[in-house]
This record gives C-alpha cells, sequence and structure tokens, in this order.
C-alpha cells in the first residue's frame, strides 16, 4: 500500500466536519466543545476552523451562544471539500520529469492521483454517519 500521507490538520478537520453533520444545523458548536471531543487545543482547532470558514464549508456565529455549523447543505460536503480546504490544491506528487510530458512516472502518478481525487470527491461525509 502507498503511503500517502496528510497533515494532522486535514485530520481533525475531517473529524471536525463529521461532527458538525452529525450535530443539529441550527445550534452553533462551540470550538471548546470540538476540541474536547478530539483532545486538541482550542487554539490549534481554531486556525482549522478559519480554513474551513474561508473555504465556505461552515460559517462562524459570535456571541454567547456563538461557535460553529455547517454553511451549506451536509449531504453535499465531500472528504476533498475538506482536504482542499486545509492542504490546498497542490499535486501530492512531484517528478523531476514532470516538465516533460512524456515522462511515463509522472504520468501514471497523476493518473493514480486523479482516481484517489475522484474517489474522495465522490465520497460525503454524511455517509459515514448511514453507516
Amino acid at each position: 500500500m502507498i503511503n500517502m500521507k496528510y497533515s494532522k490538520a486535514t485530520n481533525y478537520a475531517l473529524h471536525t466536519m463529521a461532527y458538525l453533520i452529525a450535530a443539529a444545523p441550527e445550534k452553533p458548536v462551540g470550538v471548546q466543545q470540538l476540541a474536547d471531543h478530539q483532545g486538541v487545543s482550542p487554539t490549534y482547532l481554531s486556525k482549522i476552523l478559519t480554513k474551513l470558514v474561508k473555504a465556505g464549508l461552515i460559517e462562524s456565529a459570535s456571541g454567547a451562544n456563538g461557535g460553529y455549523r455547517l454553511r451549506g447543505k451536509k449531504e453535499e460536503v465531500s472528504f476533498l471539500d475538506v482536504i482542499h480546504a486545509i492542504e490546498g490544491m497542490t499535486s501530492i506528487f512531484e517528478c523531476c520529469g514532470s516538465g516533460n510530458p512524456e515522462c511515463r512516472i509522472h504520468q501514471v502518478m497523476v493518473s493514480a492521483e486523479g482516481a484517489m481525487e475522484q474517489h474522495l470527491k465522490n465520497t460525503k461525509l454524511i455517509d459515514l454517519m448511514m453507516k
């Protein structure tokens, strides 16, 4: 099996999004509650939440009953949406021959990455709740 590694931030973001999908959509969840659920510092999680807000996946509500909640339809949030929000859109593979369209190694890796991205795009976080 190929070991393709995403950052811990992506792991926390995926778990946060799954938690928010399972939560009541009209009631915001506080950062402390989200951090406690995962055993991570609220300060660290706040940075991740900021990226999710910027990507339009969640929204923040301020005030006494403030916190975070999903933005949009929970049925539409894919693994790839969350990964791109945290990791960006860069390729996970860099080939020294990538400037050369004839590089067969690059062609194979780009094809594999495309298949993985398609799978992550088609897999919705809500699917976890259904199993």
